[in-house]
C-alpha cells in the first residue's frame, strides 16, 4: 500500500495527461490504413510504404535520443513545442503530397513527424515516469497502453474520413496535423518534472524478489551502459520480440485481406491488433511490479513465440479465426516490449541517466523496423507470408536464448 504525499495528485494529473498525448502521438503506428490512399490512389508499392515504415522508426528513435538532450537542457514545455511543430508540419505535408512525390513522403512522415513523436514520446514518459519511482511498470504501462491504443481509438475514424467525400485523405491528414500539434502544445504547458526536494514515495521492500527490479541502485552513465555485455544481450532480445509486432503492424490489413477477411473486417482486425498492444502493455507493467524483470521478460518472451507460431499456422490453414488468434497475441506481445524496455532500463540502469539510457535502449526499434522491410520484401518475392513468419518465428526463439543470459550488473 503506498503511502499518501503531497505529490500524489499532482502525480495523478501527470499520468493523465501523458496517456492522453501518448494516445494521438501513437497514430505513427496506424500505419496500415494510413497507407491505403497512397497503395491505392497513388499506385504506391508495399516495398516502398514499407520502407516509409522501417524510415519513421528510424527517425523515431533518433528523435526520441535528441528529445532527451533537449528535455535535459530545456525542460520538457519547449522539447514538446518542438515536438508539436514537427509533427503538425510533417502530416501537414503529407496532406499536400502528389503521385511522383514519393520522397517527399520520407521527409515528411517518416523524417518530420516520426522525429517529432519521437521526442514527444521519450519527452512524456522521462517527465512522468520520474514521478513514479515507486510503481515505475504500472507508470509505464499506462503511457504505452495509451500510445497503443491510438490504432484503435483514431485508425477507424482515419478510414471513415477517407471514404468521407467531402473530407477524403487530404483534410484528414490536416485534421490530423493541427490535432497533433494542439494536443502536443497543451501537454507541454501542463507537464512539468518533479523537483529534488519533491517528496515522492519510496518503492516498497520487494520479498519475492531477489534481484529488487523495481529501481535499481547502480546509477550507470549511457558510456557505462554501453559498455556492459548485458546490455547488449537484452538490446537484441528486445529487438527480435519487437520485430514480431512490427512487422504485422506493417502489414497486418493485407495479412488479414489474405486469409478472407472482408475489408471492414480486415480494418476492424488492425484496431483489434492495437487494442490487445494497449492491453499488453499495462498488464506488462503490472507484472512487473509485481514479478520483477526476469520473470516478465521470460514470460512475454514465450508469448511472442506462441504468437509468432499461431499466426504462422493460420498462413498455412488460411484459416481466418486462426488468424484472428494471432493478432490478438501478436498485439499483447508487442505490447510488452515498450513496457518493458522502460522499466528494464530504470531497473538496471537507475533513473539519473534515464531519459538518454532509454532512448538508446529504445533504439532496438531501428534494428525491429529492418526486420519488418525484410519480412515485407520476403512477402513480396516469395508472394505469401509463410517466408516472413518462418523467420520472426526462428528470431524469437533466438531471442529467448538471449533472454535466458541476461543478468542484472
Amino acid at each position: 500500500m503506498v503511502k499518501s504525499t503531497p505529490c500524489a495528485p499532482r502525480r495523478t494529473q501527470y499520468l493523465a495527461v501523458g496517456i492522453f498525448a501518448m494516445l494521438f502521438s501513437g497514430v505513427l503506428y496506424a500505419w496500415s490504413i494510413l497507407k491505403i490512399p497512397f497503395s491505392e490512389d497513388f499506385g504506391w508499392s508495399a516495398d516502398a510504404l514499407s520502407l516509409n515504415f522501417t524510415l519513421t522508426m528510424c527517425f523515431f528513435c533518433l528523435g526520441a535520443i535528441v528529445g532527451s538532450l533537449l528535455c535535459r537542457r530545456c525542460g520538457p514545455r519547449v522539447s514538446l513545442i518542438v515536438s508539436g511543430i514537427l509533427v503538425g508540419c510533417g502530416f501537414s505535408i503529407t496532406a499536400f503530397l502528389t503521385p511522383a512525390q514519393l520522397i517527399l513522403l520520407y521527409v515528411a512522415y517518416a523524417a518530420c513527424a516520426g522525429f517529432g513523436i519521437g521526442i514527444a514520446y521519450n519527452v512524456v514518459v522521462s517527465t512522468v515516469t520520474a514521478w513514479y519511482p515507486d510503481r515505475k511498470g504500472f507508470c509505464s504501462g499506462c503511457l504505452m497502453m495509451g500510445f497503443g491504443f491510438s490504432t484503435l481509438l483514431l485508425g477507424n475514424g482515419i478510414s471513415i474520413l477517407f471514404d468521407a467525400p467531402a473530407v477524403g485523405p487530404k483534410k484528414t491528414f490536416l485534421l490530423l496535423a493541427a490535432v497533433l500539434a494542439a494536443v502536443l502544445v497543451t501537454a507541454a504547458m501542463i507537464l512539468r518534472a518533479p523537483t529534488p526536494d519533491t517528496p515522492l514515495p519510496k518503492p516498497a521492500a520487494r520479498r519475492t524478489d531477489s534481484e529488487k527490479d523495481g529501481v535499481s541502485a547502480i546509477e550507470c552513465t549511457t558510456a557505462q551502459m554501453l559498455r556492459r555485455f548485458s546490455f547488449w544481450r537484452a538490446f537484441l532480445c528486445l529487438a527480435f520480440i519487437t520485430a514480431v509486432g512490427n512487422s504485422v503492424i506493417s502489414f497486418a490489413r493485407d495479412l488479414a485481406l489474405s486469409v478472407d477477411a472482408s475489408p471492414s473486417l480486415a480494418t476492424t482486425l488492425v484496431g483489434v491488433l492495437a487494442v490487445c498492444n494497449g492491453l499488453g502493455r499495462i498488464l506488462t507493467g503490472a507484472v512487473f511490479d509485481a514479478l520483477g524483470r526476469r520473470t516478465t521478460m521470460i514470460a512475454a518472451n514465450a508469448l511472442t513465440i506462441t504468437a509468432a507460431a499461431i499466426t504462422l499456422t493460420a498462413v498455412l490453414l488460411h484459416s481466418l479465426p486462426v488468424c484472428i488468434a494471432g493478432l490478438c497475441l501478436t498485439g499483447l506481445s508487442y505490447g510488452s516490449s515498450p513496457t518493458l524496455t522502460s522499466a528494464f532500463t530504470s531497473a538496471f540502469y537507475g533513473q539519473k541517466h534515464f531519459s538518454v539510457n532509454y532512448s538508446i535502449t529504445n533504439c532496438n526499434l531501428i534494428v525491429a523496423a529492418f526486420i519488418a522491410s525484410l519480412c515485407s520484401n520476403l512477402m513480396t518475392r516469395t508472394g505469401g507470408f509463410t517466408a516472413p513468419f518462418v523467420l520472426l518465428l526462428l528470431l524469437s526463439v533466438c531471442a529467448l536464448v538471449l533472454n535466458i543470459t541476461v543478468r542484472r550488473p
